[in-house]
């Protein structure tokens, strides 16, 4: 009895407590970083490489972009995107020559361009982030990097080493970066690429080949040794690239963390004999000269990015789009950048503990599943998104913007009942392309979050047109200031005109059948693909599904067995070479193993393709695609489908979250106002405490009667 009012005497106490903590019971972080300048996100796919030749995927890049700084970067508010000078000191234009060396206008003939120069300058002073590669003793000798068995002894992680230091960018860290790019054992995804367009970068990949097979560090002396004959440094801040041809998407590709520079020194540090085996390796351990360097890797549990105490500095953008003053989102315009001090990505595998933890405040802002859209989001009656009455509450915004992607249904051009060029197969093509309504497909499937397509080229991107002037005139009209979806019967009476009334197949007397190829991998297919045979069981037809898995469903690809499949292209650059070449007939999947899926041929389009793509971005450009637009328009290759839209959502703590698609080192500009946070936090995660006190009562009025009769009990034994 003693033991259970000693317990109930502790329940109480315990109660008595509730609230005097600094923080909320539920917080997932210290109470020490309640008013910590940190930005908390989360992840939810490990990074699988954090090396700059070879990583290329989204989940990487997050972290990646903050870290290094490639020669450029683009503009964090200007649209279409506009590249500007990140390690650089400018943006390089380039130089042509012809084939003996002399050097040729600007405006010079495609076919006497044979080689095209870009010299880039980099800033100076800027130095690398604090790293153990180039920490050295008084007499300037290499402290790690020749580390024995011994040395390693208690080393877990590179922040183990006692000792780091720093030194300054030099124009030789791009050329052995690029070096990099060539050498076969780091299967960089854009060698292929590179080998086409920088001169003697095939030379070198070939050379290094022969030492493929050899070590770590004799990998890092191969490429400390190799020369290339396209790359020339000029002096400490300055080397020059040559290109074969022209190629004026090439500043696009310096823009990527592909080019960002390498020192020789962490290459050959994390190449050291027993270092990989406790996971201390540049592909986990990036070394940079970015605002952020990274300072923990638990990809189990979470990634840590803290402010580069030997960042170079930069400012915040002064210039910005019409309405951006008004906005805000100027309101730090020249200031220091970057904001904030450290970032703190969590994972998380599961939708619903995430979004709770946004609307909880413990993360920043967030993306919006499919499961939570209706909490977060309504459209409203001019059909555009608004958020939800109980989110507005918390002050939260939204952000929407067109992704540089495009979704399209794809027709198999060397098909003989939808492919081909004749005017039958023509008008059949524009006649699906009228009655599959991708504006109720972007509604059901997407949640709204989507454009519908007018052509290949999204939003943002050079080429796209606003308004009229950009419409696909044969499935859509101008309406009202709108454009909208030409009717059903219309699209019939194409189908009489291509031989097939009611959808009639005239040869069998029954209806048109389509084989659909499409990658089903469960049961939230079925709703996606009954919806479809329903857009083509409009005009008559009868779709045939013909569902397999990812590898078959390339394999027929490849070999153009299918008639009409979706598909979809993410930009690499924001070019419209990036998307028109998905159409170039030497690009055909079948015949050439390029991209152009439908297998697609135009001559006159191939002919606008091969002219377009080499000239500068003007009026005399956006004549060439405007015309190309038509051909494809008119020809339907491709129902456009839609483009997809980026929903996000930040609470009212978190500024300058401004959404830009190909930019990727946007932290730098995020600023978080700490104490605000804490505040609301506190006050949407008090707990709730009178069940708590009510059954400390409870246990009171059951304890006290109890331990009274013990206690009479006791005293009427002792007498």
């Amino acid at each position: 009895m003693i033991r259970l009012i000693q317990t109930a005497i502790l329940v109480i106490v315990l109660f008595a407590l509730v609230g005097c903590g600094d923080s909320s019971w539920n917080s997932p972080y210290p109470s020490s970083d309640v008013d910590s300048n940190t930005y908390y996100s989360s992840f939810y796919e490990r990074p699988k490489h954090l090396d700059p030749a070879r990583s290329y995927g989204s989940d990487e890049t997050i972290f990646l972009a903050q870290i290094y700084e490639p020669p450029l970067q683009y503009h964090f508010l200007l649209k279409p995107y506009r590249l500007v000078p990140l390690s650089a000191a400018e943006v390089p234009v380039p130089r042509y020559f012809d084939a003996a060396g002399n050097p040729l206008p600007q405006d010079a003939p495609l076919d006497m361009i044979a080689r095209s120069d870009y010299l880039v300058r980099i800033k100076p002073g800027i130095r690398y982030q604090p790293h153990p590669a180039f920490a050295r003793d008084a007499e300037g000798r290499y402290l790690y990097h020749a580390l024995t068995r011994a040395d390693l002894d208690g080393i877990a992680h590179v922040t183990d080493f006692r000792e780091t230091g720093t030194r300054e960018l030099t124009a030789d860290d791009f050329l052995y970066q690029i070096k990099r790019l060539a050498a076969p054992w780091l299967h960089s995804p854009i060698t292929g690429l590179m080998r086409e367009h920088i001169r003697g970068f095939g030379v070198l990949a070939d050379e290094l080949g022969a030492v493929e097979g050899q070590g770590a560090l004799e990998h890092v002396e191969a490429l400390r040794r190799a020369r290339i004959s396209g790359v020339e440094v000029i002096d400490r801040y300055s080397f020059r690239i040559s290109l074969n041809g022209k190629y004026p998407q090439f500043n696009y590709w310096l823009a990527m963390t592909f080019f960002a520079p390498m020192p020789w020194e962490a290459d050959l540090f994390y190449a050291q004999p027993g270092l990989a085996e406790r996971n201390i390796l540049l592909d986990w351990s990036p070394v940079g000269t970015g605002p952020y360097m990274l300072t923990e890797n638990n990809p189990s549990l979470r990634m840590v990015l803290e402010r580069n105490p030997n960042f170079h500095g930069e400012r915040y953008p002064v210039e910005g789009m019409p309405g951006d003053a008004e906005s805000g989102i100027l309101a730090d315009a020249g200031k220091p950048i970057p904001f904030i001090d450290r970032a703190i990505y969590s994972l998380e595998k599961e939708n619903v503990p995430r979004w709770n933890k946004f609307l909880q405040g413990y993360y920043d802002s967030s993306g919006i599943t499919s499961d939570a859209f209706d909490q977060a989001v309504q459209i409203d009656a001019r059909g555009e998104p608004i958020l939800t009455p109980q989110i507005r509450e918390r002050g939260i915004s939204l952000l929407t913007s067109v992704e540089p992607i495009v979704y399209y249904m794809g027709f198999n051009m060397l098909d003989p009942v939808v492919g081909g060029d004749s005017e039958r197969a023509r008008l059949l093509r524009r006649a699906i392309s009228i009655a599959v309504d991708f504006e109720e497909f972007v509604s059901i499937f997407t949640n709204g979050r989507g454009a519908v397509a007018q052509g290949p080229i999204p939003p943002g991107i050079f080429g796209y047109r606003e308004g009229e002037a950009g419409i696909n005139h044969y499935v859509y009209e101008w309406r009202n200031g709108r454009a909208v979806r030409r009717s059903l019967d219309e699209a019939k009476r194409l189908m009489e005109e291509a031989g097939y009334p009611g959808g009639v197949d005239p040869e069998t007397g029954r209806a048109l059948a389509i084989n659909y190829e499409e990658v089903a991998t469960g049961p939230d297919d079925k709703a996606r693909l009954n919806w479809l045979r329903k857009q083509f069981a409009k005009l008559g037809i009868e779709l045939v599904i013909r569902a397999t898995d990812y590898n078959r469903f390339q394999e027929k690809m490849r070999t153009g067995v299918g008639q009409v499949y979706m598909w979809g292209w993410n930009a690499d650059y924001p070019d419209p070479e990036n998307f028109l070449f998905l159409l170039y007939g030497p690009n055909g999947k079948v015949a050439h193993q390029g991209e152009n899926t439908s297998n697609y041929a135009n001559p006159e389009f191939d002919r606008l393709f091969d002219q377009m793509k080499y000239m500068e971005s003007g009026p005399e450009r956006q004549a060439v695609v405007d015309r190309m637009l038509e051909i494809v328009r008119a020809d339907a290759p491709w129902s456009w489908g839609f483009y997809p839209k980026a929903f996000s959502l930040h609470h009212r703590w978190l500024m300058n979250a401004h959404p830009n698609q190909m930019a990727n080192n946007t932290l730098k500009y995020r600023r978080i106002d700490p104490v605000l946070r804490a505040h609301l936090r506190d006050e949407w995660n008090r707990p709730v405490t009178w069940p708590l006190w009510a059954l400390g009562a409870l246990v009171t009025l059951l304890v006290i009667p109890a331990w009274w009769m013990v206690r009479r009990r006791e005293r009427s034994t002792a007498l």
